[in-house]
């Protein structure tokens, strides 16, 4: 009977346990220009994908905890990083001291973090055609311009990404990247979904129609919008990235806006945001 009572018990309590061992492991390496990068990594169960997590500007990885249970919970592996200057990867300094333009700064040279974080992934052996991008806010930038140096990884996906955060500017790498693209955006602010429409554009003639995904919702920004709306759209975005896009029913809004080309790099449209 205590034998009967024990396998119970332990049945009862392994998906606990199973969750708990799905919590990644802290590691760390080091970028070609000094920074020592602090990130979270959780291997992929089986041959399912491998998502890098790059956060928004005054954040760090933990940012990402929610979703990461789910990407754990749906058997996807995830690195999650601190980017330079944030989180535990200060010890060249902090975000706050970074210049905020020119095409040198900081900023514009995490894609040397991202370069990093997939050598570190390739040690693993892992292909690059499994390792998916995702970032938020500035992350969601950073993801866009880092498909320039490695245009061959499997898809990424963009929360609330503008056409200019910081002098760090998406559309030249999407006007040529070939993978599978999600984006998503609010519609309560009008500028930023216009923006997110854009490089939606841009996406799609470069991707082709059933490789890019456009998903919004009514409110929220970058983490605070995966969080509440986009998670569950992402999650399955992530399983089948190749689906139709998703043409928001925004009524207030003209028809011509989602039939604009790309703008000039760093630009918007005047006529659409006045």
């Amino acid at each position: 009977m205590k034998r009967i009572i024990l396998l119970i018990s332990l049945a009862i309590l392994s998906p606990a346990l199973s969750r708990a061992e799905m919590k990644g492991s802290d590691v760390s390496f080091r970028t070609q220009d000094g920074w020592n990068l602090s990130a979270v990594y959780l291997p992929a169960q089986g041959d399912n994908k491998t998502v890098i997590l790059l956060h928004d500007i005054g954040d760090n990885h933990k940012r990402f905890e929610t979703f990461t249970q789910k990407l754990a919970d749906k058997g996807f592996g995830y690195l999650a990083l601190d980017l330079r200057g944030h989180g535990k990867s200060v010890n060249l300094g902090g975000y706050r001291g970074f210049a905020k333009e020119g095409v040198d700064n900081e900023y514009n040279k995490m894609t040397r973090d991202v370069n990093a974080a997939v050598e570190f992934l390739k040690e693993k052996n892992i292909p690059e055609e499994n390792i998916f991008l995702i970032g938020a806010g500035m992350g969601a930038n950073v993801t866009a311009k880092a498909v320039s140096l490695w245009p061959q990884v499997g898809g990424i996906a963009l929360l609330t990404p503008v056409t200019n955060y910081r002098d760090v500017l998406p559309i030249p790498a999407l006007r040529v990247y070939k993978g599978k693209v999600f984006i998503a955006a609010a519609a309560d602010d009008k500028k930023t979904f216009l923006e997110a429409s854009v490089m939606r554009n841009v996406a799609f003639l470069s991707s082709g129609e059933g490789n890019v995904t456009f998903a919004t919702a009514y409110d929220k920004k970058g983490h605070e919008l995966l969080d509440a709306w986009v998670s569950p759209e992402l999650l399955q975005w992530l399983q089948t990235p190749q689906k139709p896009e998703q043409i928001p029913d925004i009524t207030d809004l003209p028809e011509e806006t989602f039939e604009q080309t790309a703008p000039v790099e760093g630009e918007l449209f005047p006529s659409i945001l006045n």
